[in-house]
């Protein structure tokens, strides 16, 4: 069984590369990607997320589903083809997204804790 997994995760790197995917993305490029397709305008510049975007910040997804979400979203995003971004201009807005730092904790922000006791 060991084995077997061995071999899938080899063929999937293998699969990964076959397709121009680099293991690591390049932070620096998928900044300037990530504001010159747009995905700031419903994420946010800090991939806080919003009205129209999900959070993306400390996201647990793999660059594997991002780009599969990206070519074929379920919900109402629209669909990025390749002559859009390709699979490595994916892969270095996922590296980008990866090294957005998590969002603060409602405590410490003390606007937000201010409201919280005027309620």
């Amino acid at each position: 069984m060991k084995q077997f997994f061995v071999l899938w995760f080899m063929a999937i790197e293998i699969a990964a590369a076959q397709n121009g995917l680099a293991a690591e993305g390049d932070v620096a490029n998928g900044k300037i990607l990530f504001t010159k397709i747009g995905c700031y305008q419903c994420h946010g510049y800090a991939g806080q997320g919003g009205r129209a975007g999900a959070q993306l910040a400390a996201t647990s997804l793999k660059v594997q589903d991002v780009i599969r979400y990206v070519r074929h979203p379920t919900l109402t995003m629209p669909a990025y083809t390749e002559k859009i971004a390709s699979n490595q201009e994916l892969t270095d807005i996922w590296a980008y997204i990866k090294s957005m730092p998590p969002p603060k904790p409602v405590k410490d922000i003390p606007l937000l804790n201010q409201i919280k006791e005027r309620q």
